[in-house]
């Protein structure tokens, strides 16, 4: 048994999970987080992408542990390794997407002015964003069985630098194949993705992902003008949130033929989701008032409309998170930006005044990321904890990645209040930005509404036939709400190459195909990320 495998042992067995606060690790967690959050920053406003950091924290504390300094061997730990990749993921995501692209908004809208109370609004929403997840992972709604893909990779990665063996020369052979995909410019994980997830998931993801690729050249039809895409998303995360729902009360007749122990526990998780889910209502609703008031909307608007506002965007930020969570944990990508804009457009036709949506904008853009974040890192802790075998081990586990997780969002907070002045007046806003501020300054047409309406229909029947297991509807959205027709292809061609190998092999070729895909995750997740680096420093100077 090699040295780290029994360190692994010797971890659970003493029922003790490394913990976060500890001060070396909290030192180094603490220094991954302020690099985490400026990477985030960097590359959001030169590049207009944000990549996912998580392997690239796993290496971090993978190399610290060879420092031969008896103070550096408890970096060898992969509970430790766990926490370094929360810390820097949650760091990245949050300073990026829950904080710097919501203030782009008010920026560029000309109203500086708005900039602070939205700081403090978005702040708040991203923390209560992470914590929600927290909450709510392992639950019907988000299992701890759910794909959740770069959380697998950030785990396989993990275990075969620990273990070695012949899973560490599969995962190597999947990351050097993901490396040179990446070079060619083909999109590994999406292929990585197909060998994991739902396949009824997947290729409706990969469906979509083709449509939108290759409507306006063979078609003539650009789907994305017509808001075809946002018609679809609106009415599948409608009946998503009525499936949510149904999944909470619980069919009356599987309930009778439950076991007393099953009903108790069923009934366990249903007051757990339920806590839950208050918990964030109460919480969106409180930031929203905040910000209403912080922003000085009490006195545009009527109390009636102040108080229709208040209630909406908390509702928009609650809808936001669920569907990004969802397609995040099916596909491994979320389309955050996409349904912010939804929410943007359902507000317009609602009748706010200019600034309020402003607010609503960026408040709306500002949740999701950081959930879907976490439900990838609590993967990756759920699988090197062995799958949750230890139960009182696992839920410490996860009560040390939020912690992590928490210390990255806090130091991310001043990263970002004290660098995006710099930032937005050379110019570097992130590009999304730009098309929520677009949208506002064109305002929505009757034939806007009108498509979104009629695309609603076919994206609720869509997701309604495939049911709350799959999320058809949702995936196909998410597809068509992206322009990259080569991901499409490679999560095709994954799927088919996942039917002949387990044709072929078995189910005993099913764990090695999985760490094969991990390694072509985190082959594409390493490389972009480098890559994105060096081109964030050609167009920086």
């Amino acid at each position: 048994m090699s040295h780290h495998s029994s360190l692994h042992q010797e971890n659970a067995l003493s029922g003790r999970h490394p913990r976060t606060f500890t001060p070396a690790i909290l030192l180094f967690l603490s220094i991954l987080s302020v690099f985490g959050a400026i990477i985030g920053i960097q590359l959001l406003t030169t590049l207009g992408v944000t990549p996912n950091t998580s392997i690239v924290g796993a290496l971090v504390a993978m190399l610290v542990a060879r420092i031969p300094l008896q103070m550096m061997m408890r970096f060898r730990s992969v509970h430790v390794q766990n926490l370094a990749q929360t810390a820097i993921s949650s760091a990245t995501f949050g300073a990026a997407n829950s904080l710097l692209l919501p203030l782009g908004i008010p920026w560029l809208f000309g109203r500086p002015d708005l900039v602070l109370p939205i700081f403090i609004g978005v702040a708040l929403a991203m923390l209560l964003d992470g914590y929600l997840l927290y909450r709510m992972f392992n639950t019907r709604i988000f299992p701890a069985s759910g794909t959740w893909p770069p959380g697998v990779a950030a785990a396989e990665s993990i275990k075969a630098g620990d273990q070695g063996g012949q899973q560490a020369v599969v995962l190597s052979a999947g990351l050097a194949i993901g490396i040179i995909g990446s070079w060619f410019k083909l999109p590994m994980s999406a292929m990585g993705t197909a060998f994991i997830g739902n396949i009824w998931a997947l290729a409706m993801f990969g469906i979509g992902l083709l449509l939108r690729g290759y409507s306006q050249p063979m078609l003539g039809i650009d789907i994305n003008q017509h808001y075809i895409p946002h018609g679809m998303m609106i009415g599948a995360g409608i009946v998503a949130l009525c499936q949510v729902v149904a999944q909470l009360r619980g069919n009356p007749k599987t309930r009778t033929a439950l076991s007393a122990a099953s009903m108790q526990l069923a009934n366990d998780d249903r007051r757990h989701i339920l806590s839950a889910l208050r918990a964030g209502a109460i919480g969106y609703i409180a930031i929203a008032a905040l910000l209403a008031i912080g922003t000085g909307l009490y006195q545009e608007m009527s109390p009636g409309m102040w108080l229709a506002f208040v209630f909406y965007a908390a509702f928009a930020a609650f809808i936001h998170e669920m569907i990004v969570g969802l397609a995040a944990m099916h596909s491994g990508w979320f389309p955050a930006f996409a349904v912010a804009l939804i929410t943007l457009l359902i507000g317009m036709m609602l009748g706010f005044p200019l600034h309020a949506l402003v607010i609503l904008c960026a408040f709306s853009v500002a949740t999701g990321p950081a959930f879907a974040d976490m439900g990838y890192d609590l993967k990756a802790g759920f699988i090197l904890r062995d799958n949750g075998t230890d139960a009182a081990f696992e839920l410490e586990g996860r009560r040390q990645q939020l912690f992590a997780a928490m210390l990255a969002f806090l130091i991310a907070i001043p990263v970002v209040w004290f660098s995006w002045k710099s930032y937005f007046s050379q110019g570097l806003v992130p590009p999304v930005a730009k098309v929520y501020v677009a949208t506002l300054q064109a305002g929505v047409s009757m034939d806007i509404a009108k498509s979104l309406l009629i695309w609603a229909i076919p994206g609720a029947l869509i997701q309604w036939l495939g049911g709350s297991k799959r999320q058809l509807g949702v995936l196909l959205a998410t597809g068509l709400l992206i322009a990259n027709p080569l991901a499409g292809w490679a999560v095709m061609a994954g799927i088919i190459l996942r039917l002949l190998i387990l044709q072929w092999g078995g189910e005993k070729m099913r764990h090695q195909m999985e760490v094969f895909a991990a390694g072509l995750i985190a082959g594409d997740a390493t490389f972009n990320f480098f890559n994105s680096l060096l081109s964030s420093k050609v167009s920086g100077k």
